[in-house]
């Protein structure tokens, strides 16, 4: 064998597809556990197979495990985020970091918009209520969609998505936000999918809900904290479907038990797998365990491209979706 690809974890129950690709090419899968490790047992596992590529989902991936191979080519992530690989320690050492950017684009739109439908239209509050042995249409609180302002934070591709089904779809008024938004075009400038250019404070002060689909960076980590929901005028949704790291536990408790926000929808919750029980058991949250990226044909799609560009840097060529430019290679 010329060399192993370590996969630091997967969930999904097999590795069938990438173990064939990597055999056909002449490497060695070895694939760790469905359950994401600790850093520590990934620098073990480089330790123990000496990969020429990583390949990982949600483990972390340190600056330790990317110095010790012998030679590393790659990092991919199976995922579009990077906050789990230190990339600045791979561009040092000569090794391309991947990703798959574009894979979920829909599934994760989707998740966003059915969590919000679902708190303003009451479905699982009612849904639990029947089954408990109430009927009582008297007691529903219910929303019409197509008035309500919706903030976008975030914009890129999944961003893209929303707004477009938000405002094509429903015929809600939607503000997006971004750094790379508002270098480009002034607050208030209407884009081809008829949402607006918006400051953070002019979403804080409109948004009927708030849609996180922003990366996790140390300026956007605990962006949702006291003091942004002390900024909320409406209160809004929070949706987050996008990282964990984003919104503070803590002020978000406070945040809804205050009333500044009227509930929250979160795939993502800082703290997991096992995050806080007092996120997660409160009636006024809805809570699912990261899966906003998942459909078969996501899966499907994440698995032979991000198994792909591996082989294409282990033979030489350029990786299609390169997030750093290595210093030697």
């Amino acid at each position: 064998m010329p060399g192993t690809i370590l996969l630091t974890d997967h969930p999904w129950p097999e590795v069938e597809i990438e173990t064939a690709a990597f055999a056909s090419a002449g490497f060695e899968l070895v694939a760790d556990s469905i359950e994401t490790p600790e850093g520590k047992h990934v620098e073990f596992l480089v330790d123990r197979h000496d990969p020429v590529a990583i390949m990982t989902c949600w483990a972390q991936v340190s600056a330790a495990a990317i110095q010790r191979p012998t030679s590393l080519r790659i990092v991919a992530r199976m995922g579009v985020g990077l906050d789990n690989i230190v990339v600045s320690a791979a561009t040092r050492r000569g090794t391309w970091v991947t990703n798959v950017p574009d894979y979920c684009v829909e599934e994760v739109s989707d998740h966003a918009i059915a969590m919000l439908l679902s708190l303003w239209r009451g479905i699982n509050a009612m849904d639990r209520s029947v089954k408990a042995g109430q009927w009582n249409p008297a007691s529903a609180r219910l929303e019409r969609v197509s008035e309500k302002t919706i903030g976008i934070v975030g914009y890129g591709n999944i961003g893209r998505a929303t707004a477009r089904k938000m405002t094509r779809g429903f015929g809600c008024k939607v503000l997006v936000n971004s750094p790379s938004l508002l270098r480009q075009h002034v607050a208030g400038t209407q884009l081809a999918d008829r949402s607006v250019v918006a400051d953070l404070a002019t979403i804080q002060q409109n948004a009927d809900a708030i849609v996180f689909h922003a990366p996790l960076t140390p300026q956007t980590r605990h962006l949702a904290n006291d003091v942004f929901f002390a900024g909320l005028a409406r209160r809004p949704l929070l949706i987050n479907v996008s990282r964990g790291g984003l919104v503070d536990n803590d002020s978000l408790i406070r945040a809804l038990n205050t009333g500044k926000i009227a509930a929250a929808g979160l795939d993502v919750i800082e703290g997991e797998p096992a995050p806080p029980a007092s996120v997660t058991a409160r009636s006024d949250v809805i809570a699912t365990p990261h899966v906003a990226f998942t459909s078969a044909a996501s899966l499907l799609e994440l698995r032979q491209r991000a198994t792909q560009e591996v082989l294409r840097v282990l033979r030489g060529e350029a990786p299609r979706h390169p997030c750093n430019q290595p210093v030697t290679l």
